[in-house]
């Protein structure tokens, strides 16, 4: 399995180990994160980070 296979295998663990409303509350979170101007550099940054 490759790395980014395994990264998302452990992310799905840790979504379905979360109760409903932290789901929401994340998900709440980084839609305003991500709709702020500085979108592009989060990107490169989490690209950066591979």
């Amino acid at each position: 399995m490759d790395n980014n296979n395994m990264d998302m295998a452990k992310l799905m663990a840790m979504l379905s180990n979360m109760d409903k409303s932290k789901l929401e509350q994340g998900v709440s979170a980084l839609n305003k994160m991500l709709s702020k101007e500085d979108k592009e550099k989060i990107m490169k940054e989490l690209q950066k980070n591979k």
